[in-house]
Order: C-alpha cells, then sequence, then structure tokens
C-alpha cells in the first residue's frame, strides 16, 4: 500500500526525537499556561482542579516508588470513573510506568487471566473490587502489591497473598519527577473487548494521545476549555479514555465523571446538573435513551453527541438527531486506532455511515487479493493508518504481524465507500454471512429491522441448517411497552429487503451479550445457537 493508494487526512506522524510524556503534556502543560484553577474534573459534585489533579498525580508516582514500581513495569487497574483513576494512570505514566486500566465489568476469573498475562507488578482497585484481589494475585505470579482506594482496610483483600495497601496511606504530595521518556516509548495498554473472544493487549505510545487531540479533539469535536465532556463510555475503554481524559484535558476542559453504572436515569440527572456540551454514548445506549423517553430539554446544553462502539443504524440516527435537536456524530475507531479516525461532521452528517475520515488519518478499502477497492458500494477489508495507531500486541508476534502490516492497521471491519464518499460498516471480516452464494451484511439487516416499531435492538449473525447450508439469524429486544411478533418483523423485511438476506429465524430476547465497551458479541450468539443445536440432537 502506498500513499499515492490512499485517501490522506492531512498531518503525518510527529517526529518521535526528544524528551516527552504524555501524562506531563495533559497535566503539567495546564499548569503552566496558568490554568491550575480551571476545573479539570466534576464527580460526585464536586469540584477538583488541574493544580488538584497533579498534586494527586504525584500522590500516586510517590506510591508507586513506595511499592518498589519502577519505570517499565506494568500496573494493571480495575478502577471506576473516579478522580483516582485519572491520578493513577496518569500517576503510571509520568514515572514511565505502563497503566493496563481493565474493565470493571469482568469478572475476577477474567481479570486473573489478563492480569497473569500482562505480567503486572501490582494492582489498583477502586473498593467494590476489593473481592478479587485474591482471586487475581492467586493467578498472577508478578503482582506483588495491591493497592484499595478505600479509607480503611477490607478483609476480603487483607485476605490476599498479596500486601494489601490503602489509598489514604500514601499522602506525599511533593513534586514528582517526570520519567524520561520518549513520542514512542509505551504509556499504556488497553485490553480488546474481546468480541473475537480473546482480549489482547494494544501497547500504545505517549505520543498516541496528543494524536488523537490534535485530530478527533481539535478537527471534529473542535474542542474548547469553555466544554464540559459526559461520557457513558468508561475511562478503561479507549473510546472513554478520549471522551473523558484526553479531549478535555488537552485543552484545560472539564470531565464529568460518573463511577456507577451508567442508566438513561443516571446520564439523564447528569445532562440537567452539569450541563455537558459534549455527550458521547454508543448506539446500543442511544437506544435505551430514546426508549426511556428522556425529554429532549435535557440535552439543551449539548452542541455535539457523539457515537461509536458498534455502527449507528440510520433510522435510529435519525430519530436521535430529531430527538435531541442536536448533531449527532457517528464514527469508528478500533482499541488498537485509539480513538475514532472516520466520523461524521456538525455539519455533515449522513446518516447509516461512519462518515468521512479524519484529519490526520489515511484510509483504504482492499479485496481479498490485497488490491484497492475503487468502485462505490464495492466492499472490501478496511485498513487505516495515522499517528496514534498501536505498537502491536504484547505478547502476540504472530497476529501483530499480520494486523498491524506496514504501517497500516488490518481492522477486521467490512466496509463499501458511498457515491458521495462517506464510508458505510456492514460487518467483520468473520460476521459476514454467505446465503445462496451472495454476503450477507449483519449490519444492514439490523438497520432494517430496528426501524420496526416493536425492536429497540438487534443482532444478527449466521448458523447452519441440518444440511450445513448457512443462513440468516436475528436476535431482537423489544421496546419497552411493546411486544415482539414474528411474523409482523418478518413481513417487515420482505418489504424491505432482498430474499436472500431476510432472516430466516428471529429469536426474540430480553437483551443482546455485550463486551464491556458496548459491542454485541455475536461469537456468544453463534455458541448460544450451537448449544441449541446440541441440546435437540
Amino acid at each position: 500500500m502506498t500513499g499515492e493508494q490512499a485517501k490522506r487526512g492531512g498531518a503525518e506522524p510527529r517526529s518521535s526525537a526528544g524528551s516527552y510524556n504524555a501524562a506531563a503534556w495533559l497535566v503539567d502543560r495546564r499548569i503552566e499556561a496558568a490554568d491550575g484553577d480551571r476545573i479539570a474534573i466534576r464527580h460526585g459534585g464536586v469540584s477538583i482542579t488541574y493544580a488538584d489533579v497533579q498534586r494527586d498525580v504525584w500522590r500516586a508516582q510517590h506510591a508507586l516508588a513506595a511499592l518498589g514500581v519502577t519505570a517499565g513495569d506494568r500496573v494493571a487497574m480495575v478502577v471506576n470513573d473516579e478522580p483516582a483513576f485519572v491520578s493513577w494512570f496518569l500517576g503510571c505514566i509520568r514515572s514511565g510506568v505502563v497503566a493496563v486500566p481493565l474493565s470493571t465489568m469482568l469478572t475476577p476469573r477474567e481479570l486473573a487471566a489478563i492480569v497473569a498475562d500482562s505480567g503486572a507488578r501490582a494492582l489498583v482497585v477502586s473498593q467494590q473490587y476489593a473481592s478479587c484481589v485474591s482471586a487475581v494475585a492467586d493467578a498472577a505470579e508478578t503482582v506483588g502489591h495491591a493497592v484499595v482506594l478505600a479509607d480503611d482496610a477490607d478483609a476480603r483483600a487483607a485476605e490476599a497473598r498479596v500486601a494489601v495497601h490503602f489509598w489514604t496511606a500514601f499522602d506525599d504530595r511533593a513534586e514528582a519527577k517526570v520519567a524520561d521518556t520518549v513520542a514512542d516509548s509505551i504509556a499504556f495498554w488497553l485490553y480488546s473487548s474481546g468480541t473475537t473472544g480473546v482480549p489482547k493487549g494494544a501497547m500504545h505510545r505517549h505520543l498516541s494521545m496528543q494524536a488523537t487531540a490534535e485530530t478527533f479533539g481539535r478537527t471534529v469535536l473542535q474542542i474548547t476549555p469553555e466544554d464540559r465532556c459526559l461520557s457513558v463510555a468508561k475511562l478503561f475503554f479507549a473510546y472513554g479514555l478520549g471522551n473523558s481524559l484526553t479531549f478535555p484535558f488537552s485543552v484545560g476542559a472539564t470531565a464529568i465523571l460518573e463511577s456507577g453504572r451508567p442508566t438513561p436515569e443516571s446520564m439523564s440527572r447528569l445532562l440537567v446538573d452539569e450541563r455537558p456540551t459534549l455527550f458521547f454514548a454508543s448506539p446500543g445506549f442511544v437506544a435505551s435513551l430514546l426508549d426511556a423517553n428522556v425529554p429532549p430539554d435535557r440535552f439543551a446544553s449539548v452542541r455535539f453527541a457523539v457515537t461509536a462502539g458498534e455502527a449507528l443504524p440510520a433510522e435510529l440516527h435519525r430519530r436521535f438527531r430529531t430527538h435531541i435537536g442536536r448533531p449527532v456524530l457517528d464514527g469508528i475507531g478500533t482499541t488498537e486506532a485509539l480513538h475514532m479516525f472516520m466520523s461524521n461532521r456538525g455539519d455533515d452528517e449522513r446518516p447509516g455511515t461512519s462518515g468521512t475520515p479524519v484529519e490526520g488519518y489515511e484510509v483504504l478499502i482492499l479485496d481479498d487479493d490485497g488490491g484497492e477497492v475503487t468502485e462505490t458500494d464495492v466492499p472490501g477489508k478496511l485498513h487505516v493508518r495515522g499517528p496514534s495507531i498501536a505498537a502491536g500486541y504484547w505478547q502476540r508476534p504472530d497476529v501483530t504481524a499480520t494486523t498491524f502490516v506496514d504501517g497500516w492497521l488490518r481492522t477486521g471491519d467490512v466496509y463499501t465507500r458511498t457515491g458521495d464518499g462517506a464510508y458505510r460498516f456492514l460487518g467483520r471480516n468473520n460476521d459476514m454471512i454467505k446465503c445462496g452464494g451472495m454476503w450477507v451484511s449483519p449490519a444492514e439487516v439490523e438497520s432494517v429491522l430496528v426501524e420496526h416499531a416493536a425492536v429497540l435492538e438487534a443482532a444478527v449473525v449466521g448458523d447452519r441448517t441440518a444440511d450445513g447450508l448457512e443462513t440468516t439469524v436475528a436476535f431482537v429486544v423489544a421496546r419497552a411497552g411493546h411486544e415482539i411478533d414474528v411474523a409482523s418483523i418478518d413481513a417487515h423485511c420482505r418489504e424491505r429487503m432482498a430474499a436472500f438476506k431476510r432472516p430466516r429465524r428471529v429469536i426474540v430476547a430480553d437483551e443482546l451479550p455485550k463486551t464491556a465497551t458496548g459491542k454485541v458479541r455475536r461469537f456468544a450468539l453463534r455458541d448460544e445457537l450451537s448449544r441449541g443445536r446440541s441440546d435437540v440432537s
């Protein structure tokens, strides 16, 4: 792949020469710009300034030193969206320690496997996850210390084989040294959400956060110091990390953090109480907001709503746009790319698409032979190149070699380019379904299904008939106050799509299985169908 082949988006990656530290860029730079008294975080009705953040980052650095954690070591974090997440994440980075934030939605067993894979020296957990310390420590032999973000001892954590400490025991807020890192030094890892069932640690460089701020943050969000950011996606997720840390801190704006599980009710309250100007959600959560009929005036302060995680169906895009009266910017990003590299724009919304490449990124659609697809509406495999792409996967040389090729990231997504230059998601490479010799896009069928008045969410997967032929199966969730009538769904699909695309089975579900980042776990749905066949046989 050459630059001439690509659809260029602008700036080239910066030079990695000279000292550079991401935490210093995000926090110290704010103090140097006389922004110390500006509000960096709102949490539980409490305001925390940039000067407060800097002192707590130093505090975390002193704690790391006291625990014997040094540059290059890893620290696993199971931490809610609270000020301490920012302190420890940036404290690690400022000390040259690799921060490894993990999903707070995982079970102790799942966390233990990832922490063991990371080789972390220490574990930091919010108080409600203290019970996982013992299980993680037993599985991860490299872990020697655990820090519980609590005021006093937790008996469940204290029983662990490792030394257990409490955040209040570390109170040194004196200035701490910035590690001797450079732009290409590894700053943090983000484990993939596991849509394929096997999380992998994507290793991100120090410069990656600034890169997303200067591309998506600057050119798409057009973020300013007066913005207030509220994100449904949590900080442990690449999407949420940008929304609630990178973007606001890059300009001296405010991040609104919510420790608890997001619900339409909790987000509705925050929309009123905190008056965010930028609101970030997933398509599934957008559907929930509409289903809960959150009053439109709750969004009065919002200038942009942003969605990512899954493709936002065109009908859902239009309904949400009409409901809130604000632009809805759907786009695509990946854990490996750190944030969104294609997006709709405030003055250019194209429902049913991921928009166009963000300035600073190049994208290509390639066919199975590696040739560029130049025709419109012809599917191919999406590749992206840009300044925030991960350095590779931790201890996965084979997968790294096939995913990161000549500076390009093979996203694993199937896309087409529309006649007006936008890009439309069709599905993951391994999610595409071949029925009667014709390829079927799950995303396309799902978009039609959610147009039905009774359907809140839908997920489409492939299954095999008794004869071994592939067929299309739809899982649907009903809107509040509605019941799913399968015959009505079938009639709806017959009117709106070709026969080979139409689901041959419709299964009504209470909810769809999702990853911690809001993506539908289609492999889990396929497993459910497989188990069903086994039970029958």
